[in-house]
């Protein structure tokens, strides 16, 4: 079964995640030109004394100024729109939100101290994620969801059984979880992790060749769980699967 169709499953957006490649620099470089943008933007509101509702230089104009890509001066916005920051309204602009100076101050001095998760922590986070996630979809799965997570399962197994590298049916399958949970800011969380996590979990050899293995009665213990709609269960049988994961995270905590 190729990856592309699971990843239908999820349509276009997991699977442009999916599929990714990330490479290190160009995103570290891209990160350093994102930052030196928003402060920029946070410098130019606070120099010209603009309040709450009030419009923003247009994407051309900032990008002239600032010496960078109109592309660059988009993401920068953009994730300033997703800290509720700033807002756009097609075909008039772009507006600071209806949040106090000060508070826009602060907010954007910690998203310019924000460090790049390590795996460690992208780790941890997922095993936060997954003991909620698969006791909501315990509760809450359709018969369609079982038929996804199922199909994840299988294959997963049929890549380990033949040796191949089965890392990204291993996410797919959890991912599939986090679907039939029904909390679509759960499932998000879990998608924009997803990229580091495939990029890295090889290299930091979390899982060896009898763990891949043992994956497999894993996956079906936590899948018959959910079909029997048993949430404590679910819950127990994820924390048996990830054990592995708990020693690599010096003994994570629920």
């Amino acid at each position: 079964m190729r990856i592309v169709s699971l990843a239908n499953q999820f349509g276009k957006p997991i699977l442009k995640l999916i599929l990714m490649k990330l490479e290190v620099f160009t995103k570290n470089d891209n990160q350093k030109i994102q930052n030196y943008i928003i402060a920029e933007i946070r410098d130019h509101i606070n120099n010209k004394n603009l309040e709450p509702g009030e419009k923003l230089p247009s994407e051309r104009v900032l990008s002239e100024k600032l010496e960078v890509s109109r592309n660059n001066v988009r993401e920068a916005i953009q994730k300033l729109e997703f800290y509720g920051l700033l807002k756009s309204i097609p075909q008039s602009g772009t507006f600071i939100a209806k949040i106090g100076i000060v508070a826009l101050n602060g907010m954007i001095d910690d998203i310019l101290g924000l460090k790049e998760p390590d795996f460690k922590s992208l780790v941890e986070t997922r095993i936060l994620l997954e003991l909620k996630t698969v006791k909501l979809a315990s509760l809450r799965r359709t018969e369609e969801d079982l038929e996804h997570i199922k199909e994840a399962m299988d294959a997963y197994e049929a890549k380990v059984v033949d040796g191949e590298d089965a890392v990204q049916e291993d996410l797919l399958f959890h991912l599939a979880i986090a679907k039939a949970s029904g909390n679509s800011s759960m499932e998000t969380f879990m998608l924009i992790i997803t990229p580091e996590i495939i990029t890295n979990f090889e290299k930091h050899h979390v899982c060896d060749e009898n763990q891949k293995f043992t994956s497999i009665s894993d996956h079906k213990a936590i899948y018959e769980s959910i079909e029997k709609k048993d949430p404590q269960l679910a819950k127990q049988k994820m924390k048996d699967h990830f054990e592995v994961l708990y020693q690599y995270c010096n003994g994570t905590e629920e």
